[in-house]
């Protein structure tokens, strides 16, 4: 298997507990390799939905995936400030140069005011009931949320304004190597 390196391309799909594909994202830029998460960053990426409809992301975006933690983090640069859109899901695997994730449906929306809001509870519950979520999945999950929640409130590195506007001017640098070598 090909090692993941700094500038390289990567797809993303991100599936549903039912193994199907939910929504993948035609490219994201490496900007970091650990021994434990990988961090990418993106820029009016084309998505592409599980109904074959599809949009463009509307601004720049670092993104954090982890390989012990069942959440993923997408830094969402807005004019008006840093959002935060974290994801429960599985951690990541890289296969045929894609990070490949497993969505369960509940999300952190992280605002620039530092407020935040739990999201798409029914939409958990309702994917738990109908896809069968273990008993013991579901406390994965439910610990997930408050883990990411209090790792919000400990200022955990990936919510850091200095960590990720260094990694988006690491990715417009990346952008310009890339576009100087085509």
């Amino acid at each position: 298997m090909k090692k993941v390196k700094v500038g390289d391309c990567l797809q993303i799909q991100c599936y549903k507990h039912n193994k199907k594909t939910h929504r993948s994202w035609d490219e994201a830029i490496v900007l970091d390799v650990q021994e434990d998460y990988i961090v990418c960053g993106d820029n009016k990426a084309l998505v592409i939905e599980s109904d074959g409809s599809y949009w463009k992301t509307k601004e720049p975006a670092i993104l954090y995936f982890f390989k012990d933690r069942w959440y993923n983090i997408i830094v969402q640069l807005k004019k008006n400030g840093i959002y935060y859109y974290c994801n429960i899901a599985s951690p990541y695997i890289i296969e045929d140069d894609t990070i490949k994730y497993i969505d369960y449906d509940l999300d952190l929306r992280v605002f620039p005011n530092g407020s935040y809001k739990i999201l798409d509870r029914m939409e958990y519950q309702y994917h738990k009931k109908i896809m069968h979520y273990s008993k013991e999945l579901d406390l994965v999950i439910n610990g997930a949320l408050d883990e990411l929640i209090q790792e919000y409130r400990n200022h955990f590195f990936a919510f850091s304004k200095t960590r990720n506007l260094k990694y988006y001017n690491q990715y417009v640098e990346q952008v310009k190597q890339i576009q100087k070598s085509n």
